[in-house]
């Protein structure tokens, strides 16, 4: 699966990484908790540890060939590819920019084809050696089918992910070719519905029948409603210059501060991140959890220079709104407004919420 994301901090919630050819392998925390069952099922299975293993690397590196694959095509389209992350319900290559429709379809397509040529090799290959691949091999596990089980999971993979649905790459075609006929907004509620109706679906089964199915059903659901939320957020912010919502009246903290220093303006004020400024320069970003970090190591007397952020993110005032939203996709975000590195004014992620919820009641303010 792709997703849209022009921000080079990981994703919320993932842990460790890994840089193959050149992109951030990151797991989300999810991901680490099936591993950790898949072991366990392991060992309580009647297959030989090795083969099981080989079974689990291969099906975990035919999901990364399919989010190469998007990312392989999204660069032909000149679409950096940020990070991959690793979720239950498979991965998702986070791209620096939204894609236009054909070019989301092209990169949405390129995934499920990476899974149908591994199978295709595979009963290419026991085809030429006078068998068949059995279809069943995943409910007969065994040492002589470990081939056939491969061919069968890219099958299911491909299958899977062809489903016209958000999150899955189907529900990303499916809103790109909708986006021929309809605005982004429409085409993405049709897709999300789609897949928010597809996880209860699989959700009542998989209480009934198979708990697992549950479990990845709710990720879906989860995908297709952030999904949603992310789309109406573009809708409400498109043509909107950031200087519309940024906030102006904010305080900062000098370079020589303490960390004493900034913990009296957090509990003074209602900022959670503050410009650390040398004159007329920022030097660098101090949010509350550096704070409290400084604080626990260095104690309150510390410099605030020494636990700031230098790489801290920046937008110029008349950049379009809807661009920057990848940017405040997690709780506590803050982005500075800088305009030929003078300090305008910040975006953090409540003062959005803020004003997409007052764009959401008819106000329509325009940053003149």
């Amino acid at each position: 699966m792709a997703q849209e994301s022009t921000t080079p901090r990981p994703a919320p919630g993932s842990v460790g990484s890994v840089r193959l050819l050149g992109v951030p392998i990151r797991l989300h925390f999810t991901f680490v908790l099936l591993l950790i069952l898949l072991v366990v099922l392991g060992l309580s299975s009647n297959q030989s540890p090795v083969n099981y293993t080989l079974f689990v690397l291969a099906v975990i590196g035919s999901v990364l060939l399919h989010e190469f694959g998007h990312a392989f095509v999204s660069s032909l389209y000149g679409i950096r590819t940020v990070e991959i992350v690793m979720f239950p319900i498979g991965g998702v290559a986070r791209l620096e920019r939204p894609a236009k429709p054909s070019e989301e379809f092209w990169t949405a397509l390129s995934g499920p084809v990476i899974n149908l040529a591994i199978a295709g090799t595979i009963v290419a290959v026991l085809h030429s050696q006078g068998r068949f691949v059995n279809l069943f091999a995943l409910t007969q596990p065994s040492g002589a089918n470990l081939a056939d089980r491969i061919a069968v999971a890219n099958l299911i993979l491909a299958g899977f992910n062809l489903l016209p649905a958000f999150p899955m790459d189907g529900g990303r075609m499916l809103r790109a070719v909708l986006s021929r006929l309809k605005s982004e907004y429409e085409a993405t509620r049709i897709a999300t519905w789609s897949g928010r109706m597809l996880a209860i679906s699989m959700g009542l089964y998989g209480f009934i029948y198979m708990p697992m199915l549950a479990f990845v059903a709710f990720f879906i659901y989860l995908g297709a409603a952030n999904e949603g939320a992310a789309s109406r957020g573009r809708s409400l912010t498109q043509g909107i210059p950031v200087r519309a919502a940024m906030m102006t009246g904010y305080r900062t903290l000098v370079h020589g501060d303490t960390i004493r220093d900034a913990a009296n303006l957090l509990l003074s004020t209602s900022q959670q991140d503050f410009p650390v400024m040398l004159g007329e320069q920022v030097m660098g970003l101090l949010g509350r959890n550096a704070l409290l970090r400084g604080m626990a190591q260095q104690g309150p007397e510390s410099y605030v220079a020494g636990h700031m952020d230098r790489d801290f993110p920046s937008v110029a005032p008349d950049k379009d709104l809807a661009e920057v939203l990848p940017l405040m996709a997690h709780s506590g975000a803050c982005v500075l407004v800088m305009q030929d590195d003078k300090l305008l004014g910040m975006l953090t992620s409540e003062n959005l919420s803020q004003f997409l919820l007052l764009r959401s009641v008819g106000l329509q303010p325009t940053g003149d």
